[in-house]
This record gives C-alpha cells, structure tokens and sequence, in this order.
C-alpha cells in the first residue's frame, strides 16, 4: 500500500458504503458484478447507471438487486459516475431529518466487467470508513498488472499526475476507487471520458486530501490488440491529455495570480 503524504483535517467519517456501477453493454456481466458488490461489507446501496446500453445491461442489473438510473443516449463514463453519485447524495438528503445535515456515505466506484471479482474492492473501503483516507485506488498484485495495450496511455497519465501533483501513481487509469464526500467534491467537475481517472488524481491530491492504493485481487475484460482496440486507447490518450493539458493550464493560471500580488 502507498500513499500521498498530505495531510488533511479530522473530519467524520462514513459509516455505510455506497456502491456505482457505471456500465455501457455489460449485459454479460452485469448481474455477476451486481451480485458480488452486494456482498461487499458496508455497502447498503448499490446504484447502477445504464450509459445508454442497446442491450439488457439495466434490466438485469435491477433483477440482479441494483437500483438503476439510465442514461437515454451514451454520456460516457465520467458523466455516469455523476450520475450516480448524485442520485445517492439525493437519497441522502431526502433520507435525512428536516434541519440536520445529512450521513453521506463513502462512494465506490466499481466497473461493470468485474463479475465476481467485484467482492475484492472491498479492502478500499476500509481506510475511507476509517478516516485514515480520503481516496483509494485499486492496483492489481504485480503478477497481473500487464495488460493487452502498449503502456502509452498509462505512462501519460503516470507523468502527468507525478508533474502536476508529486503522487507517483502505481496503476493512474484504475477505475475501483473508494471516495469521501470531501474526495468526490474535490474532484468535481469531472474531466470528460477517459480522462476522469487521471483528473480524480491530481485533483484530490492537490486538494490536500490523503489517496492510498490497495491491492485488489481483481479480474476484467482485458482490451485487446485489433483495431477496435487501438481506436479505443487512442480515445484514452486524447482524454488522458485534454485533462493534464486542462489542469497544467489552471496551475499556470494560480501560478501567474500569485507571481502578480
């Protein structure tokens, strides 16, 4: 497990998890996954956002026992882990009492192609529901870290998030992330598509927030090496870029602010 070294104020923690699972045609693997996260410990909401599938994904993600929110055209990933995230805060403010500040849980970020290995996010709660943490990010065991891509995509992001926040980021495009309410904040708004992950980073680090990575046992669709493949990390590194490029250009921004006071 590694760490930033910010540190952050004391602040309550959570006491229940929510789970979100962005999902685009995920029919085959949905409901594995659905089912899995609903054995995670603390998790008392698993919300599904349908990102505009053509296929069954939201159907049987709610028979599965998710909640789901649908998206009628494709938004992308990003906008679907808003989504989300947003109709659990709204659950959380019509839940609470009228006057009192409502419990906001700790949100985890789980991909729909988990199936069963969905069960192994669960060690990045624990340091959220702690307080020990404000963000967590998923790193398979060194023995499964190699994909099927040519590590352009990955080592980008990995210097971009290194120049822009000092955190050296072991896997930067991880999308099993655990979040406070004060991460989530942090991070908003989300930078577009591919991108997010990469944007998460720099931002809640830059926030002053703690982000540890905790190995997870975990297994996924692995992107292969064809043309459909090369066109999707070709769309990965353009959102990767367009959000170091977006941050760079706002850190120059502060940068120039307090060079003129």
């Amino acid at each position: 497990m590694s760490g930033s070294d910010s540190s952050s104020p004391d602040r309550s923690a959570p006491t229940a998890i929510a789970a979100i699972i962005p999902a685009m045609n995920e029919a085959d693997r949905i409901a594995a996954t659905v089912r899995s996260a609903k054995q995670i410990p603390g998790v008392d909401i698993i919300m599904a956002v349908d990102d505009g599938s053509d296929d069954d994904t939201g159907v049987l993600a709610r028979r599965a026992g998710a909640e789901v929110v649908t998206h009628r055209k494709n938004k992308g990933k990003a906008a679907a882990m808003m989504t989300g995230a947003f109709a659990i805060r709204n659950r959380e403010i019509s839940d609470s009492d009228p006057g009192e500040e409502p419990q906001h849980r700790a949100l985890l970020f789980i991909d729909g192609d988990l199936e069963d290995s969905a069960l192994a996010t669960a060690p990045l709660t624990a340091p959220v529901l702690a307080g020990e943490a404000d963000m967590t990010i998923a790193i398979l065991p060194a023995q499964k870290r190699k994909g099927g891509g040519f590590g352009f995509v990955v080592g980008l992001a990995k210097k971009g998030i290194a120049d822009l926040s000092g955190f050296e980021a072991t896997q930067p495009l991880s999308g099993m992330r655990c979040l406070s309410r004060e991460a989530f904040d942090a991070a908003l708004p989300f930078a577009a598509g591919w991108g997010v992950e990469t944007a998460m980073t720099i931002d809640v680090v830059n926030a002053g927030l703690r982000v540890e990575e905790v190995e997870c046992d975990l297994h996924h669709r692995v992107t292969g090496k064809d043309l459909k493949a090369q066109l999707h990390r070709a769309a990965q590194y353009r959102d990767v870029a367009r959000a170091i490029v977006t941050r760079r250009l706002r850190a120059r921004r502060r940068d120039d602010k307090e060079t003129a006071k």
